[in-house]
Protein backbone atom coordinates (compact mmCIF):
# COMPACT_ATOMS: atom_id res chain seq x y z
CA UNK A 1 0.00 0.00 0.00
CA UNK A 2 2.02 3.17 -1.05
CA UNK A 3 1.93 5.92 1.15
CA UNK A 4 -0.10 9.19 1.49
CA UNK A 5 1.83 12.08 0.39
CA UNK A 6 1.44 13.74 3.55
CA UNK A 7 0.93 11.21 6.10
CA UNK A 8 3.64 10.97 9.35
CA UNK A 9 5.05 7.09 7.92
CA UNK A 10 5.80 9.16 4.37
CA UNK A 11 7.82 12.18 6.47
CA UNK A 12 9.12 9.42 8.64
CA UNK A 13 10.17 7.39 5.89
CA UNK A 14 12.18 11.18 4.82
CA UNK A 15 14.09 10.94 8.49
CA UNK A 16 14.73 6.84 7.59
CA UNK A 17 16.64 7.70 4.77
CA UNK A 18 18.77 10.52 6.43
CA UNK A 19 19.47 7.80 9.09
CA UNK A 20 20.50 5.52 6.14
CA UNK A 21 23.07 8.17 4.99
CA UNK A 22 24.44 8.46 9.23
CA UNK A 23 24.78 4.64 9.13
CA UNK A 24 27.12 4.50 5.84
CA UNK A 25 29.27 7.43 7.66
CA UNK A 26 29.81 5.57 10.56
CA UNK A 27 27.71 7.71 13.07
CA UNK A 28 24.74 6.62 14.79
CA UNK A 29 22.09 6.44 12.35
CA UNK A 30 19.85 8.93 13.57
CA UNK A 31 17.90 11.25 11.05
CA UNK A 32 15.36 13.92 11.29
CA UNK A 33 13.58 16.08 8.88
CA UNK A 34 11.14 19.35 9.65
CA UNK A 35 7.94 19.62 7.71
CA UNK A 36 5.74 22.91 7.63
CA UNK A 37 2.82 22.98 5.58
CA UNK A 38 3.04 19.80 4.43
CA UNK A 39 6.62 19.79 2.59
CA UNK A 40 10.29 19.08 4.40
CA UNK A 41 12.06 22.64 4.83
CA UNK A 42 15.12 20.88 6.83
CA UNK A 43 17.03 17.31 6.47
CA UNK A 44 19.40 16.62 8.83
CA UNK A 45 21.41 13.23 10.19
CA UNK A 46 23.75 13.16 13.17
CA UNK A 47 27.22 14.28 12.29
CA UNK A 48 28.90 13.92 15.82
CA UNK A 49 32.08 11.96 14.68
CA UNK A 50 32.21 14.14 11.44
CA UNK A 51 32.31 17.25 13.45
CA UNK A 52 33.97 16.34 16.25
CA UNK A 53 30.55 17.72 18.12
CA UNK A 54 28.70 16.16 20.72
CA UNK A 55 25.67 18.37 20.09
CA UNK A 56 25.73 17.50 16.36
CA UNK A 57 22.76 15.58 16.58
CA UNK A 58 20.13 15.30 13.77
CA UNK A 59 18.18 17.09 15.87
CA UNK A 60 19.71 19.85 16.32
CA UNK A 61 21.12 20.30 12.71
CA UNK A 62 17.69 20.24 11.48
CA UNK A 63 16.42 22.61 14.14
CA UNK A 64 19.05 25.16 12.43
CA UNK A 65 18.40 24.67 9.25
CA UNK A 66 14.42 25.12 9.80
CA UNK A 67 15.35 28.15 11.62
CA UNK A 68 17.33 29.74 9.15
CA UNK A 69 14.67 28.66 6.08
CA UNK A 70 11.88 30.42 8.23
CA UNK A 71 13.83 33.22 8.95
CA UNK A 72 12.74 32.46 12.79
CA UNK A 73 14.44 31.11 15.92
CA UNK A 74 10.75 29.53 16.79
CA UNK A 75 9.70 26.59 14.82
CA UNK A 76 5.76 27.09 15.04
CA UNK A 77 3.68 25.63 12.55
CA UNK A 78 6.30 23.00 12.18
CA UNK A 79 6.44 19.23 13.16
CA UNK A 80 9.88 17.27 14.05
CA UNK A 81 9.90 13.27 12.36
CA UNK A 82 12.76 12.23 14.09
CA UNK A 83 13.83 8.28 14.07
CA UNK A 84 14.94 7.93 17.36
CA UNK A 85 13.66 9.46 20.68
CA UNK A 86 15.32 12.55 21.44
CA UNK A 87 17.56 13.20 24.06
CA UNK A 88 17.26 15.57 26.73
CA UNK A 89 19.49 18.05 24.88
CA UNK A 90 17.44 17.52 21.90
CA UNK A 91 13.77 17.97 23.59
CA UNK A 92 15.16 21.13 25.42
CA UNK A 93 16.28 22.53 22.11
CA UNK A 94 12.96 21.83 20.56
CA UNK A 95 11.30 23.15 23.45
CA UNK A 96 12.94 26.85 23.13
CA UNK A 97 11.98 26.43 19.30
CA UNK A 98 8.21 26.55 20.31
CA UNK A 99 7.36 23.51 17.50
CA UNK A 100 4.18 22.03 17.47
CA UNK A 101 4.74 18.66 17.51
CA UNK A 102 7.38 16.05 17.60
CA UNK A 103 6.99 12.24 16.02
CA UNK A 104 9.60 9.90 16.99
CA UNK A 105 10.12 6.02 15.57
CA UNK A 106 12.78 4.15 18.14
CA UNK A 107 11.93 4.51 22.00
CA UNK A 108 15.70 5.55 23.65
CA UNK A 109 15.58 3.27 27.06
CA UNK A 110 18.71 4.60 27.97
CA UNK A 111 19.06 8.63 27.35
CA UNK A 112 15.82 9.54 26.19
CA UNK A 113 13.34 12.50 27.53
CA UNK A 114 10.90 9.96 28.76
CA UNK A 115 12.99 9.12 31.32
CA UNK A 116 12.10 12.34 33.26
CA UNK A 117 9.34 12.73 35.46
CA UNK A 118 8.10 15.93 33.72
CA UNK A 119 7.64 16.62 29.92
CA UNK A 120 10.74 19.24 29.12
CA UNK A 121 8.90 20.30 25.55
CA UNK A 122 6.90 22.95 25.25
CA UNK A 123 3.31 23.20 26.55
CA UNK A 124 1.83 22.88 23.35
CA UNK A 125 3.89 20.69 21.61
CA UNK A 126 2.02 17.54 20.77
CA UNK A 127 4.52 14.05 21.13
CA UNK A 128 3.64 10.82 19.09
CA UNK A 129 5.93 7.96 19.68
CA UNK A 130 6.20 4.36 17.30
CA UNK A 131 5.86 5.67 13.99
CA UNK A 132 8.05 3.00 11.61
CA UNK A 133 9.29 1.95 14.99
CA UNK A 134 10.39 -1.53 14.04
CA UNK A 135 11.83 -0.25 11.14
CA UNK A 136 14.01 3.01 12.94
CA UNK A 137 14.62 0.61 15.96
CA UNK A 138 16.41 -2.48 13.19
CA UNK A 139 18.69 0.05 11.71
CA UNK A 140 19.95 1.19 15.29
CA UNK A 141 20.44 -2.17 16.06
CA UNK A 142 22.60 -3.31 13.17
CA UNK A 143 24.77 -0.35 13.77
CA UNK A 144 25.73 -1.12 17.28
CA UNK A 145 25.56 -4.96 16.35
CA UNK A 146 28.36 -3.94 13.68
CA UNK A 147 30.27 -2.29 16.00
CA UNK A 148 30.57 -4.95 18.32
CA UNK A 149 31.88 -7.26 16.07
CA UNK A 150 34.29 -5.10 14.21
Amino acid sequence: MPLSVNSPERFMQEALKQAHIAFEEGEVPVGAVVVADNRVIARAHNQVELLNDPTAHAEILAITSAAEALGSKYLEGCAMYVTLEPCVMCAGALNWAQIDAVYYGARDEKRGFSLLEKSIFHPKTRVSSGIMGEQCGNLLHEFFKNLREE
